[in-house]
């Protein structure tokens, strides 16, 4: 009936619980061929148990457990547990705080909008600077028209210089002061980043102490439960041993895998974590050093911007207008160049960006935890 349990389902039961056993204890011994400290442990637990088993035989062999057998088990006991409490404070004990990913993740992609803006701002300018480019390019095609009809005043090339040195550098204070902040933000970032990931790193040195720890807590209560089991044969009739010894055992093996698979758990957020922050720190790292390259561009554009418009200046003020217009000719080739590149480099910049968000954002579902 269903109030009865067979011989078949006892035994199925007790199998059970020795793979739970065999499975915390592979694990332990697993992790003993790695690990010197649980090395040392195990070799100072075996001596122990030992030890106390060979005591408690004796006195099963003269049918009574002397004082000196009882304070045997107990002191084994307490140093063993002592043994645990060792390990557990050699490990810190704050592995499952992180709060500045959060913060961190939020920070990353409002200076990555701002870096997008700072793109915006710059394709701006380009285009003033296109825009000069191209008076610059009516000039000597104003120039050269005028020179054929013999002109020799050059008014329309005057003119087309005259609206090209009033338009200025289009490269403004606050371009600079916007290009400065966000360089300033991206590189106080990979900072944060490379903080907070030195931070995982140790969280997960912990993890693999603590997941050590576990292993001590779990073998430690094995061998505690084996030395009870000794301690009741030998005061007790067998049938109690050996019930005393499967109420005991079921939760053993389950506790430890559930503690190896919380741990293990833990150990794939923290790799989720550090995935997450690795990839922010390559998108902070194309971004800054986009950044580099875009100021390099504008400096060697600035440098050129002066040179055209001090020599416009010198054609107009001057009436020198085929020296101004031969030095304008001979820098416009690099100039030309140089536009195209930045305007290039600015394209990169915006795609890197807006690329590097999608990874994370691809990252952060990939790992919620």
């Amino acid at each position: 009936m269903g109030g009865h349990m067979s011989k078949k389902s006892v035994e199925s039961s007790s199998e059970i619980d020795n793979l739970q056993y065999v499975t915390g204890l592979t694990s332990y011994t697993a992790a003993c061929r790695t690990d010197a400290v649980l090395q040392t442990f195990d070799t100072t637990l075996h001596a122990r148990t030992n030890h106390v088993i060979n005591s408690l035989a004796v006195g099963v062999e003269v049918r009574s457990l002397s004082f000196d057998s009882l304070k045997e088990v107990t002191g084994c006991l307490l140093d063993m547990n002592q043994e645990v409490v060792k390990v557990i404070l050699e490990c810190k004990q704050d592995i499952w705080k992180t709060p500045e990913l959060f913060d961190l993740v939020e920070e990353y992609f409002e200076n990555s909008l701002q870096t997008l803006d700072f793109c915006a701002a710059l394709e701006k300018c380009l285009k003033r600077v296109r825009d000069g480019q191209l008076l610059l390019m009516v000039a000597l095609q104003q120039f050269e028209g005028e020179k054929s009809a013999g002109e020799t005043e050059y008014l329309k090339t005057l003119e087309e210089l005259k609206i090209f040195k009033e338009a200025g550098d289009p490269f403004t204070d606050e371009f600079f002061h916007i290009f400065q902040s966000v360089y300033r933000q991206q590189a106080s970032m990979l900072e944060k980043l490379q903080v907070q990931k030195n931070k995982l790193d140790k969280k997960l040195k912990n993890v693999h102490a603590w997941r050590k720890v576990s292993n001590i807590i779990f073998v430690a209560t094995f061998a505690a439960v084996l030395i009870c089991s000794v301690v009741t044969a030998a005061v007790a009739a067998p049938p109690v041993a050996a019930a005393l010894a499967a109420a005991t055992a079921i939760p053993i093996g389950s506790m430890g895998k559930w503690i190896d698979s919380l741990w293990k758990s833990f150990e794939n957020a923290l790799k989720g974590q550090k995935e997450v922050i690795s990839t922010m720190q390559v998108g902070t790292y194309i971004a800054i050093k986009d950044l580099d390259n875009i100021r390099v561009l504008i400096e060697k554009l600035e440098i050129e911007l002066e040179a055209l418009l001090k020599n416009a200046d010198f054609a107009i003020t001057e009436e020198a207008v085929k020296v101004g217009i031969e030095e304008i000719r001979k820098l416009m080739a690099l100039f030309t160049k140089n536009v195209e590149d930045l305007g290039t480099q600015a394209d990169m910049c915006s795609r890197d960006i807006r690329r590097a968000r999608t990874v994370v954002l691809q990252r952060i579902i990939k790992h919620p935890s």
